[in-house]
């Protein structure tokens, strides 16, 4: 063993056994080899002499490596040399007298990595220079099985390396891969077809396997070369012999059968086309499909007869004849029933082939009105196959049950599989809508009849089938009830499955009689029934928690539809959730599986629904919010008392149990609007009132704890809802206790609030905004940085995002101040100090922030507060230094620097629009300005821009005629691109 046989062997080494310097030193030593002159000698001459894979395998690689590279730079000697030298280790000959290794003696590894080189060559080579390669190549097959396979696996290379389109591939392999397929189809194809049926004849009682490799590479070449050559009697008579005969070993017969796929999938005209599939006889492979369901054969057969079907399919769709579109029918009548078959009763793979096919196939039949009977059967047949193939597999009923990981997978992945079924499911209902609604039905039917214990699946599946038929109805037909429907929706609601403690049945039960509750509107008769369904122990009282906190939510989704058909059933439906509500609020922890949309407050908002209606009765309406509200004020009372004398152990359990009261507050409120509370009814929000002022109280007691800030936070939005005015009493206090020791976080909810106050109240809220700006512009100016935030790695941190957020929103609020007439809040005797660090803020944001929306708002803030603050051209100054300040820094940097910017992207939609303010502020600049603005703007920024003289003039004279903003938008684009032009690229320093 020479030294670059030992280096090879140390860069191959995967044990961790040699040290990483002398592994490092050992590839370092194979490349300084490579980069040799003389390497293809070198790496042939080990290939002669050295029985290690390990070197082999390098030297064949560095052989390609180097062909790819080189070739074009090698000599012809060197050429014919490599060329003779790698046909000879192919066609397992002898290079000269001394060679004493066959490199086609070796792992299957090595043969793929010498097929590579030869098809790297013939890439190179063929036709022009080595055109005889493939006829040289069939001359040697007579040698026997190790040449016949190398062969097929140069075929398979050339394959996969640059004809089969199942790659992405550049121009020039596209047009070599042509230039190669032309060669071949001139000058040997049918050699090689010759030489495919002979080996075939020849080897498949003898060696199977060498058979697979020789069908694999003829599946591959089919789609381009002649049809004839492979659709003739004796070659699809010896496939359908190798397919049909059970001696074969089942991959051979699936081999077979892949090429006659590969027949049937040819690209034709379809008039030939149909003729080719007519010819192949394809009923003498039905009988294979029953032959053991989950075989290798059957998945091979199930991919051929949906192959063909949907090329029998295509051909009756591209066929105008009254003669083809019978013979494709009679050909697809002919290979349904073993399609179904398919499905319904194998493990395979093509199941999403096969139901791409059946949608297809059920489109062809949109047309055809009415169905024949043949056709009706076949409707009823993918119907029994969707039903088939959406049940669930009853060895994971306990894992869904229970829903464990298995079991959450195991649904997530059959949620995925059903879409494109219940796609289908739909196409069919459209088809034939009767026939669908027969066969849910019947489908129901069978499934309640029949024990429920061992058919959870059956059932489930059912009420899955009519779940998704319901997207297919109009609301019209959904509310008539036509059809079936009628009988269908009343059988639903009547029936208590025997398994309706299951998870799943229950569920899909629930959302089921969700789905048609259009239906209900109409047919107010089954109210009754409807109610029975979710307020026993089918829904909220299901004994599942995640089925009962559903139920909660879809039940919530009813009481908004039906609403005021429900008031006279307002006690009966009271009466059943008393335990829930009670039950909700002496919880003391939420599950963190439920999601935050189910958390069960959904059962207070229906409530709330329910008694907030005007269609109740005052008295009745007091009566059921104070039996509501007083237990849930005294529980959190109860708990704020005991607060300082608790365990901490206790306190998180308390907080959480503080948490939902006021989540079911909140919720509870959803059903009253401001007009019933403030104006009809005051009595009920003098009831809210009361509950407002109790859970302020937590502020005070829990100051620091953010989920509890947040929900009272949330409990105030809803009171300025639908208290009105009426709030303001309460705000001072609140606001006040908000604002204190509040996080980024929460100081930009609190921000949030404010926005709300301002845009439903406007000027009503200068008092309060008055006394809480400046304590919000001193936190934010001190918590913001003066710089732009960080970028880069380490970059987007929690805190990072929470101070961006709190900046967006800072903005927004002073943008709702300014154009909701309230700048003179800025003016404040306790809010100067901070009108220039505002100033500031917003100048650099106009010019400088990522985000379009915001340098937008900015730029109205300036619109705004010039139109407040500056009177006339010529009139005392409201504010003093701020025209200067506009006319200096804001005009010459915003309105010209950050538009001259090559990033200020004027194809972008929201960048126009931002550019469209900009060209407004400058009409409203000369307007309040006068001549002052243009002699500032013209003489200093555009002059210091290089303007030149005669756009200035236009300029001027567009803005003093009073141009249309639309007129003064393009002139001014046009003059900002064409000082871009004169800076040549260059960028504007600011």
């Amino acid at each position: 063993m020479d030294d670059l046989e030992k280096a090879i062997l140390i860069s191959f080494d995967e044990s961790g056994a040699v040290d990483s310097a002398l592994k490092a030193q050992a590839v370092g030593y194979c490349q300084q080899i490579k980069e040799t002159p003389s390497i293809c000698s070198i790496c042939i001459e080990r290939l002669c002499f050295s029985k290690l894979v390990q070197v082999q395998f390098w030297c064949l690689q560095c052989l390609h490596e180097v062909l790819r590279v080189r070739y074009s730079s090698m000599g012809p000697e060197e050429k014919s040399f490599i060329r003779k030298s790698v046909f000879s280790l192919a066609c397992y000959e002898s290079i000269d007298d001394k060679n004493l290794v066959r490199v086609l003696d070796g792992p299957a590894f090595i043969k793929n990595k010498l097929a590579q080189v030869m098809v790297t060559l013939i890439c190179f080579e063929y036709p022009m220079i080595w055109p005889s390669v493939f006829v040289d190549f069939l001359s040697n097959l007579s040698k026997g099985v190790v040449v016949i396979d190398m062969f097929c696996r140069v075929l398979n290379a050339l394959d996969e390396e640059f004809i089969s389109l199942d790659y992405p591939r550049s121009q020039e392999e596209v047009a070599i891969a042509g230039q190669i397929k032309d060669a071949m189809r001139q000058q040997c194809i049918s050699q090689v077809v010759r030489a495919w049926y002979d080996i075939l004849l020849m080897y498949r009682n003898s060696d199977p396997d060498l058979c697979c490799s020789v069908l694999d590479s003829m599946r591959r070449y089919v789609s381009w070369i002649d049809i004839g050559l492979i659709a003739n009697d004796a070659f699809v008579g010896l496939l359908f012999e190798l397919m049909l005969v059970s001696g074969f070993p089942d991959q051979l017969r699936g081999a077979a059968a892949g090429c006659i796929h590969a027949v049937a999938a040819k690209r034709m005209d379809p008039k030939a086309k149909l003729t080719l599939l007519q010819s192949l006889q394809i009923r003498k492979v039905f009988g294979l499909v029953a032959e053991d369901n989950d075989s290798e054969l059957v998945s091979s057969v199930s991919s051929l007869l949906t192959g063909y079907s949907t090329e029998v399919l295509e051909c009756s769709k591209r066929l105008n004849s009254e003669d083809g579109k019978a013979v494709s029918t009679e050909l697809l009548n002919e290979v349904l029933p073993s399609v179904f078959y398919v499905m319904q009763n194998c493990e395979i793979d093509e199941t999403f082939s096969i139901v791409q096919f059946l949608s297809g196939y059920v489109g062809t039949l949109k047309s055809l009105a009415p169905l024949t009977e043949t056709q009706s059967l076949h409707v009823g047949q993918i119907l029994d196959v969707i039903r088939s193939q959406i049940r669930f597999d009853p060895a994971y009923r306990n894992n869904l049950d229970m829903l464990d990981k298995t079991g959450k997978e195991e649904e997530d992945r059959m949620a995925e599989f059903r879409k494109d079924l219940f796609v289908l499911l739909r196409s069919v209902g459209r088809v034939a809508p009767d026939a669908t609604q027969l066969f849910i039905r019947n489908s129901l039917a069978s499934a309640v009849a029949s024990n429920g214990d061992v058919n959870v699946e059956e059932i489930e599946a059912a009420l899955s089938l009519l779940y998704a038929f319901g997207e297919s109805l109009s609301d019209e037909t959904m509310k008539t009830g036509n059809g079936l429907l009628g009988e269908l929706i009343p059988m639903l609601l009547s029936t208590k499955f025997p398994c309706h403690n299951n998870r799943l049945v229950a569920l899909i039960y629930l959302e089921t009689v969700t789905r048609y509750m259009k239906f209900f509107q109409e047919n107010t008769q089954y109210i009754p029934l409807v109610l029975s369904a979710f307020l026993d122990e089918r829904g909220i009282h299901h004994p599942n928690r995640n089925v009962s906190r559903r139920a909660s939510y879809l039940f919530m989704r009813i009481v908004k539809l039906l609403k005021a058909k429900l008031v006279p059933y307002i006690e009966t439906i009271l009466q059943s959730l008393q335990d829930t509500v009670a039950q909700f609020t002496t919880i003391y922890a939420v599950s963190k599986e439920l999601s935050g949309c189910e958390d069960g407050s959904h059962i207070f908002e229906a409530i709330g629904l329910l008694i907030g209606m005007e269609d109740v009765p005052l008295e009745k309406q007091s009566e059921y919010l104070t039996a509501l509200l007083t237990p849930l004020c005294q529980q959190v009372e109860a708990l704020l008392l005991n607060a300082k004398a608790q365990n901490p152990e206790e306190s998180p359990a308390k907080i959480t149990n503080i948490q939902q009261i006021i989540m079911a507050i909140n919720a509870l409120s959803k059903g009253f609007s401001e007009r019933l509370v403030t104006a009809s009814r005051p009595a009920i929000g003098l009831m809210f009132k009361q509950t407002l002022d109790v859970l302020l109280r937590i502020l005070v007691i829990y100051p620091k704890i953010e989920p509890l800030r947040c929900k009272v936070t949330s409990f105030i939005h809803r009171m300025v809802d639908i208290l009105g005015s009426s709030v303001f009493p309460y705000l001072p206090k609140a606001l006040e206790q908000l604002l204190a020791e509040s996080e980024p976080k929460e100081l930009a909810g609190f921000l949030l609030l404010l926005n709300q106050l301002i845009c439903k109240f406007n000027t009503g809220v200068q008092d309060i905004l008055e006394e809480v700006y400046p304590a919000i512009a001193s936190r934010v100016f001190n918590i913001l940085p003066r710089d732009a935030f960080p970028t880069g790695p380490g970059s987007n941190t929690e805190e990072i995002r929470e101070l961006q957020e709190l900046q967006r929103t800072f903005y927004t609020f002073l943008h709702v101040i300014a154009t909701h007439d309230l700048s003179s809040v800025f003016l404040s005797s306790k809010s100067r100090a901070y009108l220039d660090p505002m100033m500031q803020l917003i100048l650099h944001a106009s010019c400088n922030h990522k985000d379009i929306l915001v340098r937008k708002a900015c730029v109205q803030i300036f619109i705004r507060l010039i139109k407040d603050w500056c009177v006339s051209p010529y009139g005392e100054e409201k504010v003093p230094g701020f025209r200067s300040f506009v006319m200096e820094a804001f005009a010459t940097n915003c309105c010209l620097y950050s538009v001259l910017d090559k990033s200020f992207e004027f194809r972008d939609a929201n960048t126009l629009v931002l550019f469209g303010e900009i060209v407004l502020v400058q009409k409203v600049m000369f307007e309040k300005f006068g001549n002052d603005f243009l002699v500032h703007f013209v003489s200093k920024s555009l002059q210091s821009a290089h303007c030149p003289q005669d756009l200035a003039e236009q300029y001027c004279q567009k803005l003093q005629q009073g141009s249309d903003i639309k007129v003064l938008k393009s002139f001014y684009q046009l003059l900002i691109e064409n000082l871009r032009r004169q800076q040549n690229g260059s960028l504007v320093f600011r």
